[in-house]
């Protein structure tokens, strides 16, 4: 079992940027791939990046690879999301998920465990 909570979510100005954590429980967090996902109202979730066990790979959607950065520290079982030069349109719940198996993933039914979710707005 394992368990996930975000923080870091919050308000910005466009043009900003923010480091969203997710702290994992359990004493084996490096044998987990990572993801970020994103959702607003009426929407579906969005993958938005990922990253394997020993953080030597990483994967980022296409349209936000250029802004968005994902890392972990399985030292502080810690995975992060660095989004620069952030627009309205970022504006989501942004959550992390974990899969065991050591391998990143893009779709969220890959992954068994979830975070609540941290809420990060953008104003323009």
């Amino acid at each position: 079992q394992v368990q996930l909570v975000e923080s870091g979510g919050g308000s910005v100005q466009a043009g900003g940027s923010q480091r969203l954590s997710c702290a994992a429980s359990g004493r084996t967090f490096s044998s987990y791939g990572m993801g970020w996902f994103r959702q607003v109202p009426e929407k579906e979730r969005e993958f938005v990046a990922t990253i394997t066990g020993s953080g030597s790979s990483t994967y980022c959607a296409d349209s936000l690879k250029d802004r968005f950065t994902i890392s972990r520290d399985n030292a502080k079982n810690t995975v992060y999301l660095q989004m620069n030069s952030l627009k309205p349109e970022d504006t989501a719940v942004y959550y992390c998920a974990a899969r065991p198996g050591y391998r990143g993933a893009v779709s969220e039914y890959e992954y068994t465990y979830w975070g609540q979710g941290t809420q990060v707005t953008v104003s323009s």
